[in-house]
């Protein structure tokens, strides 16, 4: 499915969330951003599979064909796929409004579901919930950038807030799951990220 995506190093691979994809916002912010500053090659975010284990397998592609550093950028679900990651390649990761699989109740999520953008069909099985739990890993708190908005309706903040406890935090009243300030935090991503 992504073959033809490559990352160069240092990169931004960002990881988008449950039902969403590429075309997001924020993936659309960086990747805009990225190349008006001539840096486009050095950013790629996947269509990941809605299968758990299949969606880091391609995550971990790009990496692992990466020349040098990647930094780790995801949202929901994306954010617990970062943190597995970070952990896996020992990288550092930017956590949006990020899905702490281990406090969620997964039940909830299994049954059929249609992407946000591409309107494509997908089940979410028990055999998926139970993949997501085999990925959950203790963060290295000197490894994220905790980025939570206290308003987000689908995802309670005090969970990620607890989860990564001991990690940069940034915690900002209001907003909601999209996590809507995001555009004041480009050019500090990109810079944490070292482009």
């Amino acid at each position: 499915m992504d073959g033809t995506l490559s990352l160069r190093s240092p990169g931004i691979l960002y990881l988008h969330g449950f039902c969403s994809s590429p075309a997001s916002w924020k993936s659309q912010l960086l990747a805009d951003e990225l190349a008006k500053r001539g840096l486009a090659g050095h950013f790629a975010c996947p269509q990941l599979s809605p299968v758990p284990d299949e969606a880091v397998t391609q995550a971990s592609r790009l990496i692992e064909q990466a020349s040098g550093l990647v930094t780790l950028m995801g949202s929901s679900l994306g954010g617990h796929y970062a943190n597995y990651l970070a952990e896996k390649y020992g990288l550092p990761a930017v956590l949006v409004n990020p899905a702490v699989v281990e406090r969620l109740d997964l039940a909830l999520f299994v049954g059929e579901h249609a992407n946000f953008h591409t309107d494509e069909r997908f089940v979410f099985t028990a055999e998926h919930a139970a993949q997501l739990l085999a990925q959950v890993r203790r963060p290295t708190p000197g490894r994220y950038w905790l980025l939570l908005e206290e308003g987000d309706e689908v995802l309670d903040y005090r969970q990620a807030q607890a989860f990564y406890a001991g990690c940069r935090q940034t915690v900002l009243p209001g907003g909601d799951h999209s996590f809507t300030q995001f555009p004041e935090f480009v050019p500090q991503l990109i810079e944490f990220a070292g482009l």
